[in-house]
């Protein structure tokens, strides 16, 4: 099978990590990135211009004669030109930022015109309104797994003696809310006998994560929304406790997992650290992910493309 790939960003991790998986069960990939300069917006994310969306179509027409068995449009702005074109069936992934964010009606509208749809939570397919495929983001479980604390804060450099709280983010991504991230962090620190520090993270190779998230005491997520964050997934599984905002599928995600808390309040966030942190690392975080695994997604995105080729 040979599937032609409309992506935003053919280098990012995440969907690196879906073309291997697949190529792992027999599918052959190429990949047209959205053309033009990425910018950096206030939040520090990296974006497209409407107009750059646009220009890809003519090289998405021109491929589609050739010898492919599909498209898939990852994130919902590169659908319309894989819709636009006549030859191939069409599968899009929405990724939640997409759906969920400004152009939400359109691309939903969008959405169920193509053969096949793959969203991240069941909120999401709710959104869509149609018969969507809710197939979270794999992690790759050989390489995030538990580790020694004390060699992980070695290797990160952290003060081996005071609490490390982890949150994996840019503090100018404002979704993210690092505002509240960091209230939570200090009324913590006021409780404990340790020092509390909050750790951010930004342009970290996606190779090292594992050392960072074995280093920490505890995953902070204080996100307005998300869709399926993969760094509670990733964090789950190096047995990390997450405490979190309930957003996308986190509560899901942690719901069986003891201990990990979900809060409203910064009341509750900073009470759900203070527990996991007297408690230590659950023992079934890793287990509660073992379904997630990249080779799971990519056996269910073949079956998907089997479905419509």
């Amino acid at each position: 099978m040979h599937v032609l790939n409309l992506a935003t960003d053919g280098t990012s991790a995440i969907f690196a990590q879906q073309v291997e998986v697949l190529q792992s069960q027999g599918v052959e990939t190429t990949t047209l990135e959205v053309p033009g300069e990425r910018r950096v917006t206030d939040e520090g994310i990296s974006s497209r211009s409407l107009l750059d969306y646009v220009r890809l179509y003519p090289r998405a027409l021109r491929h589609s004669f050739g010898s492919y068995d599909l498209v898939h449009a990852n994130y919902g702005l590169t659908l319309p030109a894989a819709l636009a074109q006549p030859s191939l069936p069409v599968v899009v992934t929405l990724w939640g930022s997409d759906l969920l964010g400004r152009y939400g009606t359109p691309i939903g509208w969008l959405a169920r015109r193509a053969d096949a749809v793959i969203v991240r939570t069941e909120e999401m397919a709710e959104a869509v309104g149609t018969g969507a495929h809710v197939i979270p983001h794999g992690v790759n479980l050989r390489r995030f797994r538990p580790l020694p604390r004390r060699d992980a804060r070695r290797a990160v450099g952290w003060d081996r003696d005071a609490v490390h709280v982890l949150f994996p983010y840019p503090i100018s991504r404002d979704v993210k809310d690092y505002n509240r991230a960091k209230r939570v962090a200090s009324s913590l620190d006021e409780r404990l006998d340790r020092t509390v520090r909050l750790q951010t993270l930004s342009n970290v190779p996606h190779g090292r994560m594992p050392l960072y998230y074995n280093a920490a005491d505890a995953l902070l997520l204080t996100s307005k929304r998300e869709g399926s964050p993969n760094s509670v997934k990733e964090a789950l599984a190096c047995n990390l406790p997450v405490v979190a905002t309930a957003v996308g599928d986190v509560p899901d995600r942690v719901r069986d997992v003891d201990p990990s808390h979900v809060g409203t309040t910064d009341q509750e966030l900073v009470d759900g650290l203070e527990d996991v942190i007297a408690r230590g690392p659950p023992e079934n975080g890793r287990a509660a992910v073992e379904p997630l695994s990249l080779d799971h997604m990519g056996a269910r995105l073949r079956e998907i493309y089997d479905s419509v080729s």
